[in-house]
């Protein structure tokens, strides 16, 4: 059976979980930066493949690997090389 990768798939909201284990806010909605072309937009519109091991999250506009998840019984690796940064959204602080 031959397919495509691309049509395999998932958009960067499969990693709303999985993520929600290790940051306090949602990851989805931070904006990231990818190292290779420069776009930058919400996690959510990555391209997440979950059929290896952990998950893989591609830039849409040019397929870098910005992402990488991998979580174990006792602890996760995050590997976020293929990104700038990350700017999350927070509520305003009150004094």
């Amino acid at each position: 059976m031959t397919y495509e990768l691309a049509e395999r798939y998932e958009d960067g909201n499969a990693l709303a979980g999985p993520l929600a284990e290790i940051f306090a806010v949602d990851i989805t909605s931070a904006t990231g930066q990818c190292t290779e072309c420069g776009t930058t937009g919400p996690v959510a519109t990555l391209r997440v493949y979950v059929h290896a091991p952990g998950m893989v999250a591609r830039c849409p506009e040019c397929d870098h690997v910005v992402l990488r998840l991998v979580r174990g019984p006792d602890s996760a690796w995050l590997d976020l090389r293929g990104t700038v940064s990350l700017r999350f959204p927070l509520p305003p602080v009150t004094d």
